[in-house]
């Protein structure tokens, strides 16, 4: 006999407090066998709006799981998306400080693209009307947590807790101007970056690593499933969009001082002190 599902409700609360308490869960999946991708989204839901009630605004979407090269070993097929709030944004990396480990559990590192949109995108737009909805474009690092231990869940897990979301923190913003904006459809694709723990080399990727074409492909891939989610608000001008690990995500220790060097792309390293 299968049990009554879950209320969204209930899931949310443990979500928030497993978070706030620091507290690893055994995978909502695990006790909860009808939480399916939809579902999860309903709870997704309820833990903005408990979020919302307490002070936090939305300023953003993360897009999870767009690196297909990592597909397998987290038993996933396709992309996820969560929210970004004003508390889990560092919007110039530069001035914000070192960031302490201790806010998250299991944080794991993740350089991104990040963009910033100057109007709504559509479905089914090619890549260059895409890249005319972007105002700019930043190296970030997202701060990426898994509440069930060992990094073992299944993607309905991923989406009711937050997405995997910890912190995202955006580099220096460069415009793309009209004019520039060809360009920047290519460079998006081909570009490569290395990952440097300690000024070591710890991983590298690149463009295409993202959706297989890059991180526009993320960008309208997420544009197309919220146009297909009546429950989920659409993108805005002005939203913060993460696009997704462009290497492997690599766990983190206090102390360790990270960087993201970019090549092919005119965008400054971004570097990140742990404490």
């Amino acid at each position: 006999m299968i049990a009554d599902p879950v209320p969204a409700a209930a899931h949310a609360r443990t979500i928030l407090a497993a978070h706030e308490h620091r507290r690893p869960i055994a995978p909502l999946t695990s006790w909860d066998p009808a939480l399916d991708l939809p579902a999860a989204y309903r709870v997704a839901e309820a833990v903005r709006g408990l979020r919302a009630a307490r002070g936090e605004r939305v300023v953003g979407r993360k897009i999870g799981f767009t690196n297909t090269t990592l597909w397998d070993r987290y038993g996933v097929r396709a992309p996820i998306w969560g929210y970004v709030y004003d508390t889990t944004l560092r919007a110039h990396a530069v001035s914000a400080g070192p960031v302490a480990l201790s806010a998250f559990v299991e944080p794991r590192i993740e350089p991104e693209i990040v963009f910033g949109l100057a109007r709504t995108p559509e479905p089914g737009m090619d890549a260059a009307a895409l890249i005319g909805c972007v105002a700019w474009a930043a190296a970030g690092f997202e701060i990426v947590q898994s509440l069930y231990p060992g990094w073992r869940f299944t993607a309905p897990d991923t989406v009711a807790a937050f997405g995997l979301h910890g912190l995202l923190v955006v580099g220096e913003r460069v415009p793309i101007a009209a004019d520039e904006r060809s360009a920047w459809i290519g460079r998006l694709e081909r570009f490569s970056v290395d990952l440097l723990r300690d000024g070591m080399r710890a991983d590298r990727g690149g463009g295409r690593n993202v959706m297989g074409a890059g991180p526009l492909a993320a960008l309208g891939h997420l544009v197309d499933v919220l146009a297909n989610d009546p429950a989920a608000p659409p993108l805005a001008a002005h939203e913060i969009i993460t696009t997704g690990t462009l290497t492997d995500a690599l766990p983190l220790a206090p102390g360790e001082f990270w960087r993201a060097r970019f090549d092919g792309l005119p965008l400054p390293d971004i570097d990140l002190a742990l404490i």
